[in-house]
Parts: structure tokens; C-alpha cells; sequence
């Protein structure tokens, strides 16, 4: 609800006071514990397309645009234009371990004068897929839109049958904002669109969660949580 007005007495949104836009999202790199957010490059390929063919479920690609990749040269002709993309805008995420590229994620919709940008094409290969540093690389690319850039809203969408995807958006603050019917045709099949959002008052108890996670002191010598991410959403619309 808004109590502000018009002149002729009609709802309006309340004002942005001194609002003049973002900058754009910068093709820099993210520097973590675990791992590195760094802008996707060719050399990238032959390390990713061998992580990503680990995956035995052959259920990576289900509910992306792109792949399966039939080769590794296949890819690599992929990331040749991505790695050149602005928007969306791609990233691999490293691991400091090894030092290897190990999955993708990137931003897209990025609206630097609505102060908006979307998290997407996240390809986790199976050596990154539930562990820290997919935390990490998440809490990261957040931490760029909000803390260094002032945005305002900051979006995750995905096929409305893709259950993990749900769950995960959920577990890192994201809330819910409905459903998009026949928002996409892709792989030559329907798309329902679900859309999620953290705002930048949701941020700082998001943040307080992931970092809470995130702090050594949280992991036994096995490297298993003790305890789970809790990440605090707005309770109302």
C-alpha cells in the first residue's frame, strides 16, 4: 500500500530521493576465501567443458538456453562469444584450491538506471554444486550489486518446473514474486518463468546470514556445516 499521492489525488510510488542510477556492473573480478568470481575468458573452455562433463545425471543442461555441448570444441565455440557478451555479463567461478575454472554464473537484465540486475546462466559442475564455495561465488556476485554499486533489486529466475533451482533461490534470501506464464519457448518447449528478488532493505540481513555461513568457524575439520544458512526475507509483499 502507499499513502502518497498526486495532485489529483491518485496513488503514486513514494520518491527516490537523489536517486541518479547506478554505474554499470564492471568486468572485474570478485576475490573470496574459497573461491574467485573472474571474468570468463577462452582459456576457460577446456577446463569447464571437463568439469561440466563430469556430471553423470545428464541433467546439467535441462533448464538452460545452451548445451548439451556435443564436444569440447563445441564449448569452447560457446564461450568464444560469451566471454565477449555484456549483457548477459559471464563469469567463472575458481576455485583457489586448484585454481581451476569450475563453473559459470553471470549477471543479465542489468538496468544500471533502475538500479536492477539479474543473476543468471548458473552452470555449477558437479565438483562445485553443494559446497562453499557455490556460497561463496552467490554471496560474491551479490556483494558487487548491493554493496559496491547501490543497487536497488536483484533478481533470480527460472523454469517454474526446475525444483532445484526453486529451493536454491529460496535458501540464498531470494523471495518469491510470482509466476510468468508462457514467458519463453525454449529447446522448443514452453517456459513458465518464476521470479525471485532480494531488495536492498532485505540486504542487510541476507548478508549478516551469508557471512554467519560463510565464517570458518562454521565448518568441523571434515568441512560439513554446523550449522545451515539462514538468510532473513521480508515478510510482506
Amino acid at each position: 500500500m502507499t499513502d502518497h499521492t498526486n495532485t489529483h489525488g491518485q496513488p503514486i510510488g513514494a520518491p527516490v530521493l537523489g536517486w541518479a542510477g547506478c554505474k554499470p556492473l564492471p568486468r572485474t573480478p570478485m576475490y573470496g576465501r574459497t573461491c574467485n568470481v573472474v571474468p570468463l575468458e577462452q582459456g576457460h573452455s577446456a577446463a569447464l567443458h571437463a568439469a561440466f562433463s563430469a556430471d553423470e545425471t545428464g541433467t546439467l543442461w535441462t533448464y538452460m538456453p545452451a548445451g548439451p555441448f556435443k564436444s569440447e570444441a563445441d564449448y569452447a565455440a560457446w564461450v568464444a562469444d560469451a566471454c565477449h557478451s555484456e549483457d548477459p555479463l559471464f563469469f567463472a567461478i575458481i576455485d583457489k584450491t586448484t585454481g581451476q575454472p569450475i563453473g559459470v554464473a553471470s549477471y543479465l537484465r542489468i538496468q544500471p538506471e533502475n538500479g536492477v540486475a539479474e543473476v543468471g546462466y548458473i552452470t555449477f559442475s558437479p565438483v562445485l554444486q553443494r559446497t562453499p564455495m557455490a556460497t561463496e561465488a552467490m554471496y560474491l556476485m551479490m556483494k558487487r550489486v548491493f554493496d559496491e554499486l547501490g543497487y536497488r533489486r536483484y533478481e533470480w529466475k527460472c523454469d517454474a518446473l526446475n525444483a532445484p533451482s526453486r529451493l536454491a533461490a529460496a535458501r540464498l534470501g531470494f523471495q518469491y514474486d510470482g509466476l510468468f506464464k508462457q514467458a519463453l519457448v525454449y529447446k522448443g518447449r514452453n517456459r513458465d518463468t518464476a521470479w525471485f528478488s532480494i531488495l536492498d532493505c532485505d540486504w542487510p540481513q541476507v548478508k549478516a546470514g551469508f557471512e554467519a555461513w560463510l565464517d570458518p568457524a562454521n565448518f568441523d575439520v571434515q568441512g560439513q556445516q554446523k550449522t545451515p544458512l539462514r538468510t532473513e526475507r521480508r515478510a510482506g509483499p
